[in-house]
């Protein structure tokens, strides 16, 4: 893992492209450009404050909105990872491109695009009067929500090379992650549902984003949060992916030329 980070160290030129290109894409053609980093979650906010005051739904709105942020950034690199190979097949047949550098740039993108959508959600919370928690441990949730991605992304970019599948089975596991994470309910509802058998409690902290999730709201609502042993779970999970991610992508790589 430390021979990565050198290797990565090596070509921060190549890592800025890349990453800068990726941007460039998403907003191509557009004439806000970067602007809807901005204009986008703040319209999300407006649609789910009056989706929420219609249906008169018993869900606070900035629970909804800080989950529905948090989840955008992994869902988005969900989805993007798919092509992160299969859709740079010119340079992933040269020898000597390091291929790795494709999906940490896929990810690394979202993560800026993540970062600017965050100033409005920061922004909706200081409206609101949110009383923000430890705020300094928000680097370091961050920065585990980014292995988780990098992690996945991995896994998911190396199976749809040799599976192309992989983009139909996506999305429907991304579905049933979506809902066994608390993403549109807070935890809460899981504890009063399962008083009785804390156990389950538990067993959704094997799921990374619920630690991920959870730890957000502690930081940016003051949320009760669960005991650490908890979100240790959940954080230990989401390095983990990345380890076994990476294992597998630097296995399969050798491959790809021949597959593509």
């Amino acid at each position: 893992m430390f021979s990565i980070l050198q290797s990565f160290s090596g070509r921060r030129e190549l890592l800025f492209m890349l990453v800068s290109r990726n941007l460039k894409i998403r907003y191509k053609n557009s004439f806000l450009g970067f602007f809807w980093s901005l204009l986008g979650p703040l319209f999300l906010i407006l649609i789910y404050a009056l989706f929420l005051g219609v249906m008169k739904f018993d869900i606070p709105l900035p629970v909804l909105v800080t989950g529905i942020f948090v989840w955008q950034f992994l869902g988005t690199c969900l989805g993007d990872s798919l092509h992160a190979i299969v859709g740079n097949a010119s340079l992933v047949t040269k020898a000597a491109f390091p291929r790795l550098i494709l999906p940490a740039a896929t990810v690394t993108a979202n993560l800026v695009n993540f970062l600017l959508s965050s100033i409005v959600l920061l922004l909706y919370l200081c409206v609101v009067r949110a009383d923000f928690g430890a705020v300094y441990w928000l680097p370091l949730i961050v920065l585990s929500q980014f292995a988780l991605c990098m992690g996945v992304s991995l896994l998911i970019c190396t199976a749809n090379v040799f599976f192309r599948d992989t983009e139909h089975i996506m999305s429907i596991l991304t579905l049933a992650w979506f809902f066994l994470t608390p993403v549109i309910y807070p935890l809460q509802v899981v504890r009063d549902r399962f008083v009785e058998s804390p156990w389950i409690v538990q067993m959704f902290f094997l799921n990374p984003m619920t630690g991920i999730l959870t730890a957000y709201r502690m930081v940016f609502l003051s949320a009760r949060g669960p005991g650490w042993s908890s979100l240790a779970l959940s954080f230990g999970g989401a390095w983990l992916i990345l380890v076994a991610g990476t294992v597998v992508f630097l296995k399969c790589e050798p491959r790809f030329g021949d597959e593509l």
